[in-house]
């Protein structure tokens, strides 16, 4: 009887959890979902991590390849982000061109990047006008279940933070370009952005770490990007406005989660 009234009433369901403080996971309103990552799970790849919050899992593959610079920026090497969420992970999804989901979740990864301190492109160059490195991270969702930003940026971070590059002699006369695979030297990842979600329900109601179903059932999502101490993002697609006491919370409760999720990524990432 209760999955059929699940199935007609989604949100007079939802809501008579909250109704009694609590979340039909049995979740606080604002507790976060145990996180997890495995690092080098795929041995093609240069880099790889595997990142989990409660049932989302997303993989990470880098391939580093080397090639020319872009002719406006002639001495930094570019990374390029692509999330795929296949029917394999949620049957909200269909086979065939990227949805619009997950072109939105590459830009935010994107945007993230660019607006955190985590990278300086010049790092991947080899040869200033010549030769750079060039990062393709896949990140797969296989099990989709909320928050799919935060496992994503999670599982790139980590991906990043495990990566190694081989040493590259480049000759600018001859073009002659020697790779030594032998002599691999670490990615100087300059720190961990940790992205953290939050749905919202009216003006005095917030969850943390959303499912999918309380996704799709709030009036409004918000994500908070942590950059160190400090706030490099806020990305808010539409839906209610957000008070200014539910963001200040919201933006303590992203601190102290960022805090947890870097110990795990660098624990995971030293063993």
């Amino acid at each position: 009887m209760a999955s059929q009234y699940k199935t007609i009433h989604p949100v007079k369901y939802l809501r008579d959890y909250l109704a009694q403080d609590i979340r039909p996971d049995g979740r606080e309103f604002l507790r976060f979902r145990s996180a997890s990552v495995n690092v080098g799970a795929i041995s093609q790849a240069d880099s790889s991590a595997i990142f989990k919050i409660g049932s989302t899992t997303v993989v990470c593959g880098i391939k580093a390849e080397l090639a020319a610079p872009k002719a406006d920026t002639p001495n930094c090497g570019y990374l390029i982000p692509n999330v795929e969420l296949s029917p394999l992970c949620s049957p909200k999804f269909r086979p065939g061109p990227p949805s619009d989901q997950a072109q939105v979740a590459s830009k935010t990864i994107d945007d993230i990047l660019i607006n955190s301190s985590a990278l300086d492109l010049t790092d991947l160059c080899v040869c200033i006008d010549k030769l750079v490195w060039v990062l393709y991270c896949d990140l797969i969702c296989i099990d989709y279940d909320g928050s799919v930003t935060d496992a994503c940026l999670g599982a790139l971070v980590a991906a990043l933070k495990s990566l190694t590059l081989p040493e590259v002699q480049h000759n600018p006369e001859t073009g002659a370009i020697v790779v030594d695979t032998s002599d691999r030297k670490p990615f100087p990842l300059k720190s961990l952005p940790v992205s953290t979600t939050f749905a919202i329900f009216d003006e005095q109601l917030l969850l943390a770490d959303p499912t999918d179903e309380e996704e799709s059932l709030a009036k409004g999502k918000l994500c908070l990007v942590i950059d160190g101490p400090e706030l490099c993002g806020l990305y808010k697609p539409g839906g209610i406005p957000i008070s200014q006491e539910l963001l200040s919370k919201s933006l303590e409760k992203s601190k102290k989660r960022a805090d947890l999720i870097r110990k795990v990524i660098e624990a995971a990432v030293t063993n």
